[in-house]
C-alpha cells in the first residue's frame, strides 16, 4: 500500500534566475512551458534540492546562488495522509548547506534521503550512455540509497578507505617504499561495505529488468530487444583475492584497480551496446523506460510513490510518443508529476485528452497559472 505524498508549495530566494517566487502545485501533473532559457528546468531542479539534498545538474552548491547575491533559499511543503512537513534548504557563501525539516536541522544531511523520493528525467541522463561508468554507477547508487539508507552509509565508509588506500599508494611511490600491511588496514575496511554493495546491486539489476522491458515495450511497441547487465569483478573473486591479485598493478598505477568503483552496467538493444548502434531516438526511449522502471522499483521497495520530474523529454519525440508517454505516466501507478516543455499548445491538447487533475504554468516575465484542471485561469 503506497503512502502518497506530493509537494503542496515551493518558495525560491535567489535560486538560480529566481528573485523570489511562491507556487501552489497539483497533487497529480503540473506542467511549465516557455521558451528555452527562461527557468523551467530550474524549478524541477529546485525540487529535486528538497528531495535529494543537491542538484541534479551541478556538484557545487554556490553556482545556484542568482549572480549579485551571496545565498539561496528553497522550502517547500510536502502533503501526505498524516499532515504536512516543511523542508528547507538554505546555503550562503562561504559557509556550509543547512538543510532543516520542520524547523530542525538535519546532524547529517545524507540522513534525509529516501524520505521525499524524486526520480528526474532529463536530456542530461544522455551521460547515462555515452559517458564512463561512473555514470552508471551513479544511476545505480542513485535509486538504491533512495530506499536503503544503510547502502548510502557503505557507500561513504567504502570511499573514505579506498581514498586512504590510494593516497598510501601514491606517497609509497614518491617515497620509494612499499609497507603491504598497511594498505590491508584499509583493505579489511572496505571488504564488508564492498560486498554488501556489491549484493545491493545485483538483486537491483536483477529484479529491474522485467520492470524495464516492460516499459519500453510500451514506448517503443515492441520493436527492440532491451537488457541491462551488471559487470563487476567480484562476480568471480573475492575482494581478498582481488587486493591480492592486483597489488603490483596498483603499486605501478599508484592506486586501487579492483573493487566496486570499478562495477558498471551495460546497456544492451538486440544483444549490442545501445551506445553503438542506437538512434538519438531509440537512445532517448530507452532512457525514458530505464526512468520509468526506476521510479516504480523505488515505490515497491520503499512503499512511497517518488515525484516525477520530467524535464524537456518530449523534445524529438512525435506527437503519438508524447501522448503515449503522458498517457502512461497518468494512471494510478504514479503520484505527482512536473513536466518542462517549449510547446504550450501540445502539451495543454494532450493534457486535455487524459481524465485528470492538472496545472498548467507560463514562463515568461515570471510564472503564472493559465489552466487548472483544464479550464482557463482568469
Amino acid at each position: 500500500m503506497y503512502n502518497e505524498m506530493y509537494l503542496k508549495r515551493l518558495n525560491l530566494s535567489n535560486f538560480k534566475n529566481y528573485s523570489e517566487i511562491d507556487i501552489g502545485f497539483s497533487p497529480r501533473i503540473n506542467c511549465f512551458v516557455g521558451d528555452n532559457g527562461v527557468g523551467k528546468t530550474n524549478i524541477l531542479d529546485a525540487i529535486h534540492y528538497l528531495s535529494l539534498t543537491k542538484s541534479y545538474f551541478v556538484s557545487v552548491d554556490s553556482i545556484n546562488i542568482r549572480h549579485g547575491y551571496d545565498y539561496f533559499i528553497i522550502k517547500g511543503i510536502f502533503q501526505n495522509k498524516h499532515g504536512s512537513e516543511k523542508i528547507m534548504c538554505g546555503l550562503q557563501k562561504g559557509k556550509r548547506k543547512v538543510f532543516r525539516r520542520d524547523g530542525k536541522e538535519y546532524t547529517r544531511i545524507s540522513e534525509h534521503i529516501g524520505r521525499y523520493p524524486v526520480v528526474m528525467i532529463s536530456p542530461a541522463d544522455n551521460s547515462i550512455i555515452t559517458d564512463g561508468s561512473e555514470e552508471r554507477r551513479k544511476f545505480m547508487n542513485n535509486v538504491i540509497s533512495q530506499f536503503n539508507r544503510e547502502y548510502l552509509d557503505d557507500i561513504i565508509s567504502y570511499n573514505k578507505a579506498l581514498k586512504q588506500r590510494n593516497r598510501l599508494l601514491k606517497d609509497y611511490a614518491a617515497e620509494g617504499k612499499f609497507d603491504r600491511q598497511m594498505l590491508e588496514l584499509w583493505e579489511m575496511q572496505m571488504q564488508k561495505p564492498g560486498k554488501r554493495i556489491f549484493d545491493s546491486r545485483a538483486v537491483f539489476v536483477e529484479e529491474i529488468i522485467p520492470l524495464f522491458q516492460k516499459y519500453y515495450d510500451h514506448i517503443s511497441e515492441k520493436r527492440e530487444q532491451v537488457k541491462l547487465n551488471y559487470r563487476s569483478q567480484l562476480l568471480n573473486h573475492s575482494m581478498n583475492e582481488l587486493f591480492d591479485m592486483n597489488i603490483e598493478k596498483d603499486r605501478i598505477l599508484k592506486y586501487t584497480t579492483s573493487g566496486i568503483h570499478r562495477d558498471d552496467l551495460n546497456l544492451e538493444m538486440d544483444g549490442y551496446s545501445i551506445r553503438d548502434i542506437g538512434s538519438q531516438g531509440q537512445q532517448k526511449s530507452y532512457l525514458v523506460a530505464l526512468k520509468l522502471a526506476k521510479f516504480e522499483y523505488i515505490s515497491k521497495k520503499g512503499g512511497l510513490k517518488p515525484v516525477l520530474l520530467m524535464d524537456d523529454v518530449f523534445d524529438k519525440f512525435d506527437e503519438k510518443r508524447v501522448a503515449q508517454i503522458i498517457e502512461l505516466v497518468s494512471d494510478n501507478r504514479f503520484g505527482q508529476i512536473f513536466i518542462t516543455d517549449t510547446h504550450k499548445d501540445r502539451m495543454q491538447a494532450v493534457l486535455s485528452q487524459i481524465n485528470i487533475e492538472y496545472k498548467l504554468f507560463m514562463i515568461d516575465e515570471g510564472i503564472r497559472e493559465i489552466v487548472i484542471n483544464g479550464k482557463g485561469k482568469t
